[in-house]
């Protein structure tokens, strides 16, 4: 499929054929859903952590004599069913993660690839050449009309561009080899360079 290149001024810069392969897939929502439940899973710090009766700080004298009070019978003032005590099957230090076949993994990518085309959310740069102001990029990405957006480079990300972008609220930049299912489906608008385009082919055919 063929999609029009621009530049950041907003001009045309010629077309580009999109591999329907990468970019023209069938969505599945299943699909996407699977791959965002791993990523969010795996970026959980999982250091959540209560104390059972073991760690609690208290005496381990008997609260009482076992029998004739009329009480039920108390081993440890340091039990759960007691102010201060411990937790019960309460969360411990672990990790979130799961696995997930990378044919899911890349299967995914190409969905939300596909989605972003399929909802007329994805640009096509020439390239990210910028002067490196944080002014000057402001004013051309509010000429291009994108609100929220991630920008996907090629192997590295053009420091100048990464310089001007990275205190705008709501604009990520990518190099090729960190596009997720994730940051795509999270920003309304999908700008790939053509060097993003090459390298995502070759990465997802």
């Amino acid at each position: 499929m063929k999609i029009d290149v621009i530049t950041l001024d907003n001009a045309q810069a010629g077309s580009i054929d999109l591999d329907e392969a990468v970019f023209g897939v069938e969505v599945r929502t299943d699909i996407l859903h699977r791959v965002v439940r791993w990523q969010l899973a795996k970026r959980q710090s999982g250091n959540h952590k209560t104390k059972i009766v073991s760690e609690v700080s208290g005496t381990t004298k008997k609260p009482f004599k076992q029998k004739g009070t009329g009480n039920a019978r108390q081993g440890s003032l340091r039990s759960a069913q007691f102010r201060g005590g411990g937790v019960i099957f309460g969360p411990v230090v672990r990790s979130h993660a799961h696995d997930l076949p990378k044919k899911v993994r890349a299967m995914g990518l190409r969905n939300a690839l596909s989605a972003k085309v399929a909802s007329g959310k994805l640009v096509v740069l020439d390239d990210t050449v910028a002067s490196g102001k944080t002014k000057d990029l402001v004013s051309q990405v509010k000429a291009l009309g994108w609100g929220t957006a991630l920008v996907i480079d090629g192997v590295k990300v053009n420091e100048h561009f990464a310089q001007a972008a990275r205190n705008i609220i709501g604009l990520d930049v990518l190099p090729s080899q960190g596009a997720n299912v994730y940051d795509i489906l999270r920003r309304d608008t999908l700008v790939l360079t053509k060097a993003a385009v090459a390298n995502l082919e070759e990465r997802l055919k």
